[in-house]
This record gives C-alpha cells, structure tokens and sequence, in this order.
C-alpha cells in the first residue's frame, strides 16, 4: 500500500477527454477515503513544449517533458482520432522504456495503437474501440484483438476500448492496488457503475431503455440485496416476470453481459468486502457471498483478483498478516 506515481503522455491531437478521465481517476485528492497517503499521484508529460491536442481545441503548455516518465509506476497513453499515423519517436521510445524497467503501461481507446507500434502487443492480448478494430487488425496483425469486450489486462499490459471504458478500466487499477471497498467508494464519486468487468462487450444495443417497463434497475436492487441466497437466472427471470432467454437478451442489450456473469461478478464483489472489513472464515465469506463452497470462493476469486483470500486479506485487509481460517 503506497502511492503510485502515474505519468499521462499527451502528444499532439491527443482526446482531451481522456486526459481528463486519467485525472479524475488518479489526480484528485480523495480525502473521504481515510488513507494516510494519497493512493495516485498523476504527472502529465509532453514531447515538445507545446502540443495542440485533439482537433487545436486545447493546448496543452508548461508541463514536463517525456522524461517525466522514468518516474512513473504507471504510464497512461490516451488515444486520438488519427491513430494510423505513426507516432514520433520520442513517444515511442519512452513507452518502451517504460515498459522494459517493469512498470504498468495503459492505454484508453485508440491509445493501444502507440502501444502496438512500440512493439509491446506482439502476441499478446489487447483491445481497442470498435469502430478502428479492422484497421487495427490491419496495422498490427501479430497483436491478439479482442475487439468485443470493455478491457484487457495482461498484467504489466492494460488497454481499454474507448473514452468511457477507461473509466472501467481506471476502477479496475484501483480495485487491483487497493481493494473493492475503496473502489467502490471511488465509484461512487464518480457516479459510475462499481464492477464492470472486462469481458462485458463494448457496444450495447440500447444504453437507455426506451420502454421504462423493461429497465433492469429494480431487478439489479433486489437481487444485490439476496447476493447470500441461492439466487438462479430461473429466480431472476421469474421476478422480473419474463423468460430466461428474454432475460438474457435484455442483460445483453442493456448491460453488455449475462445474468449469471453480472450475479457471479456481485458475488465476487461482495466476498472481497466482507474480507476486506474483516472476515476471517472462508466458510462465512462464501455463504454470505453466495459463492457457496470455498472452493469456489478460493477459484472465483484467484480468477478476479489474481489473489488467493490469504493474499487478498493480507493486502487489503484491516489487519495485516492474519490468516483465513475454513
């Protein structure tokens, strides 16, 4: 638990907006936490002294150069519309650099074309908007697009597929670096979805139901709170009064995922919660969870963390170095 030092390369037409997302996430002070140090601490960086950013809306001034980078433990690439021309050496060479002394590289949207043409995708997993997945493809044939899902992290690699995905991605990093119950406290400052996990798709039918009666927000509230009973998408189904395979369109269209993707993922939320404010028996945490065995609870949440309960409670935990019991 420390902070991170983040450095946000802005080259020229670099999307202000996603600039200003990497701020939001990691720049402000966020003192409703109770941390006894700041969590992020964010640094922008350019290659030249002044750069015009998307479309000579704004530029950008008085910032530090692309050194700035050797510092950092995180390096956010936002994206700009004219990702198929190639970026300057300087910025370039920086990622790589960043990259090669182990230190977290990001990107959001079409940011993952700097990434690619540095040489880091080669073979690995990565996303990117939608819309440039076929010119994607077609610049960077060796890099394994997954053209449908919000975000892919590979670890010291992570590449968000739009403006609004890096905001998933952004809470991602801080459910990784510090835990569920201050990511979600951070959603809630942002007035975001809390868990959206990275293999939800990209592109939802329909954002906002045009018919009230079909909006799944009631049945979300009622099932959040019996995430500890045996809930099935047969029980979700029948409380919103529909089929299940009516049910499962409507996840799909309005929330880009399945129902029992989007119960398990709840459930995975929860147990990191109860664990984080203090469960020490696994049992406990899996039944209130809804996880059921700890088996699952133990598998379930390795696949979401990365992390065993163990090493999840000693890193995020209320006391450092006790041990899960059974």
């Amino acid at each position: 638990m420390r902070t991170h030092r983040v450095a946000v390369i802005v080259d020229e037409g670099t999307n202000p907006f996603e600039v200003g997302v990497a701020t939001e996430l990691f720049g402000l002070p966020r003192p409703e936490l109770g941390l006894p140090w700041p969590p992020y601490e964010v640094t922008l960086c350019t290659p030249t002294p002044e750069v015009r950013m998307n479309h000579g809306f704004f530029t950008l001034t008085g910032v530090p150069g692309l050194d700035a980078v050797d510092d950092a433990d995180i390096l956010v690439v936002p994206g700009r519309p004219d990702n198929v021309v190639p970026r300057g050496v300087a910025v370039l060479d920086a990622i790589r650099r960043t990259h090669a002394r182990g230190a977290r590289v990001m990107s959001f949207c079409t940011g993952s074309f700097a990434l690619a043409e540095a040489g880091l995708l080669d073979g690995r997993r990565a996303t990117t908007h939608w819309r440039w997945a076929d010119s994607f493809r077609e610049l960077h044939p060796k890099v394994l697009l997954e053209p449908d899902v919000l975000f892919v992290d590979e670890g010291d690699l992570l590449t968000a597929a739009g403006s609004a995905a890096a905001l998933d991605l952004g809470l991602h990093i801080w459910r990784r670096d510090h835990g569920a119950e201050i990511a979600n406290a951070v959603s809630r400052r942002l007035v975001f979805a809390a868990h959206r996990d990275g293999g939800q798709r990209q592109f939802v039918e329909r954002p906002v139901p045009d018919v009230p009666d079909e909006s799944l927000a009631p049945l979300l509230a009622w099932a959040q709170e019996r995430l500890g009973e045996p809930l099935t998408v047969a029980d979700l189904a029948a409380r919103a009064a529909v089929s299940p395979a009516t049910l499962h369109r409507r996840f799909r269209a309005q929330l880009g995922t399945t129902p029992l993707a989007w119960l398990t993922g709840e459930r995975v939320a929860l147990a990191c919660r109860l664990i984080e404010r203090g469960e020490v028996r696994l049992d406990v945490v899996a039944q209130r969870s809804g996880l059921g065995t700890t088996a699952n609870l133990r598998a379930r949440l390795r696949r979401e963390t990365g992390l065993s309960p163990s090493a999840y409670r000693r890193r995020f935990g209320p006391v450092l170095g006790e041990s899960l019991t059974a």
